[in-house]
């Protein structure tokens, strides 16, 4: 019996090579699955809404901020039709793929089409990191832009901004006032505010909202959006799969 077909792994920096090497053992067809749940969305334009959550494993960044590392090492093999069935099962009209970093899986890219064909409205949770240009026209894309305290700032896929669509939206998670000064300029050099939904929020417990809040009128950037991780302050916040 033949071996299964294997996914080759993903181009990354050195530095990320062995971040990634769980993948090696995941064949065409299936995906490396941390969480599938129902609860609701916590950020973006959709915050509030009802949501179907299905979190990749593995992720190629290191943000030193970051609130999933549960996700960069464990996962479960699904193929991906499980994968759709076990999301359209939670019958909840709003789905995102996030993770880890979703991009790095190639499966990832036919399963959000498949929930799109099935009616779903489909988020995804990207980095910046990866190449977006494949990514259905139909899934409301929503990106991170690495600011500098981050330590990925240098990983931030420039191109990506000519393929976002205007229902698109671009996140900055501000960690300190030097990332803020960061977020405004790269907003004003690229008039994203003009062009997507601009989101801004802050580091849980390096950046008190009042300041953020204060930052941005300050800044006159009248069209972007400051916004909290509604789910941290629904549960307590390092509560997982919520």
């Amino acid at each position: 019996m033949s071996e299964p077909l294997r996914t080759p792994l993903p181009d990354v920096p050195p530095e990320a090579r062995a971040r990634v090497a769980m993948l090696a053992d995941v064949p065409a067809g299936e995906l490396l699955i941390h969480e599938l749940y129902l609860s609701v969305q916590g950020e973006s334009t959709f915050a509030g809404l009802p949501c179907a959550f299905v979190r990749l494993a593995v992720c190629d960044s290191r943000c030193v901020w970051c609130d999933t590392p549960h996700a960069f090492a464990r996962g479960t093999r699904m193929t991906r039709a499980a994968v759709r069935a076990a999301a359209l099962a939670l019958a909840c009209p709003l789905v995102e793929i996030t993770g880890g970093e979703p991009l790095l899986q190639p499966d990832v890219f036919p399963l959000m089409t498949e929930l799109c064909d099935a009616g779903r409205t489909v988020l995804l949770e990207t980095s910046g990191a990866r190449d977006i240009s494949a990514v259905d026209p139909r899934v409301h894309v929503i990106m991170d832009l690495k600011c500098p305290d981050s330590g990925e700032e240098y990983r931030n896929r420039w191109a990506n901004l000519g393929a976002l669509k205007p229902t698109d939206e671009i996140k900055f998670v501000i960690a300190s006032r030097r990332d803020w000064d960061w977020a405004a300029a790269t907003i004003r050099a690229h008039k994203l505010d003009e062009r997507f939904a601009c989101l801004v929020s802050c580091v849980f417990d390096r950046v008190k909202p009042v300041e953020l809040v204060g930052w941005l009128l300050e800044s006159a950037l009248w069209r972007v959006r400051t916004q909290l991780q509604m789910h941290k302050y629904i549960w307590e916040p390092t509560t997982r799969g919520v």
